[in-house]
């Protein structure tokens, strides 16, 4: 079983565990474009599968999605959830996948997962011999940062003759800007403010090199959304700096926000309110980063999301003996005729399209990061043909 089909077979059989926003949106459109002959929706919640599950059928218009109970903690419930499963998706804290991957070795089912981390990233990769010999492929780090962007880098990259310098920006936001803040939570908090501490690991004259979190303000102009401010936030290009180290001149990347956003970011940074270590309040220990979740999430969650989703590489370098520059941009929005919101697509759309491209052979089994294991122009063209605007231009 796993992801080689045998004859006869016209269809895959996929699944999702985690039945949150994006993985929910994964479902969807493995069930509508992944040559599906069923999608698991798992979910530790039976009442969170359902509801999933639900939907995806209604707006697919068929019963390709099916629920069921798995507690990912749990060995046994998950190799019985993906016994026969060709490709799966995990959409459960990134914490988890590295005990996942190691469980699709045992269940011959290949992996694609949303990331958050890329120390574990690269211990899943680490897998690679193994994946191998057991026919299955495994690709930590889908989504859309880190993921498409990534994606659509090396895609820049490849329409010059000599990439050197690779600049990629991106960012979720609402399409309309609500005071104070300006902002919308698009998914959720911990990996939000986990991007605002430590340091990212960029490439500057080939070499890697640590830069600390919010800095380097920069200000960007993104039709039609006018004049942006962007800041370094980490795990974003996820081991692209590795792979493209000595490749590479300049490899970097700045998350978008409107004007004064991250100004008051940068207020509660300095207070120290991101911090993990505990603090003694009125005889409580007490853990910042806990506090600021609880205030500051109330005030940027909202049901009604109309959101907007950008991703940006600039690409710089020579083509044809020339300096030129290639500038591929991805710009989304919330559907209103499926409810999804441009995060959940370009989130949950990239994942499910490398894992298509898996249960269809068209990756080799083993353990690949994005950057080399994800066929870039394909990706652009099937994300194309779902309805995700993708713009390229060399200069």
């Amino acid at each position: 079983m796993g992801r080689w089909t045998f004859p006869g077979h016209v269809g895959f059989r996929y699944a999702v565990l985690g039945a949150g926003r994006q993985g929910t949106a994964a479902a969807y459109d493995l069930a509508v474009r992944g040559n599906a002959d069923s999608v698991l929706v798992a979910d530790v919640s039976l009442t969170a599968a359902k509801t999933a599950a639900k939907r995806v059928n209604t707006l697919s218009g068929g019963r390709t999605a099916t629920p069921v109970k798995v507690d990912v903690t749990k060995r046994d419930s998950v190799l019985r959830a993906l016994k026969g499963v060709d490709a799966f998706i995990s959409g459960v804290p990134y914490y988890l996948n590295l005990a996942l991957a190691r469980w699709a070795l045992a269940a011959k089912a290949s992996m694609v997962d949303f990331g958050g981390n890329t120390g574990l990233a690269r211990k899943q990769l680490a897998l690679h011999r193994q994946a191998a010999k057991a026919g299955v492929t495994i690709i930590p780090e889908c989504g859309l940062g880190p993921g498409a962007n990534v994606t659509l880098a090396v895609y820049g990259m490849s329409l010059l003759t000599r990439p050197v310098d690779v600049r990629v920006y991106d960012g979720g936001l609402p399409q309309r800007p609500r005071p104070p803040w300006d902002y919308d939570l698009l998914f959720n908090i911990e990996g939000l403010t986990n991007e605002y501490v430590g340091t990212a690991t960029f490439l500057r004259e080939g070499a890697l090199v640590d830069v600390p979190a919010l800095s380097e303000p920069e200000e960007v102009q993104v039709l039609p959304l006018g004049k942006l401010e962007a800041r370094v936030t980490t795990g974003g290009l996820s081991t692209m700096p590795w792979t493209y180290e000595g490749r590479l001149r300049t490899l970097e990347l700045k998350t978008l926000r409107y004007p004064g956003h991250w100004a008051r970011i940068q207020a509660f940074a300095d207070l120290g309110l991101f911090s993990e270590k505990p603090v003694v309040v009125r005889g409580n220990r007490v853990v910042p980063r806990d506090v600021f979740h609880a205030l500051f999430a109330p005030q940027i969650a909202r049901k009604d999301v109309r959101d907007v989703a950008v991703s940006r590489a600039v690409v710089r370098g020579e083509k044809a003996g020339r300096r030129a520059e290639a500038v591929v941009e991805m710009l989304d929005r919330f559907d209103a005729e499926t409810g999804f919101t441009a995060m959940e697509r370009t989130t949950g759309w990239h994942a499910s399209i490398v894992a298509a491209m898996i249960a269809k052979g068209e990756i080799p089994p083993g353990a690949y990061p994005v950057e080399t294991g994800v066929p870039a122009q394909r990706f652009v063209e099937r994300a194309r043909r779902r309805g995700l605007s993708i713009t390229a231009r060399v200069v």
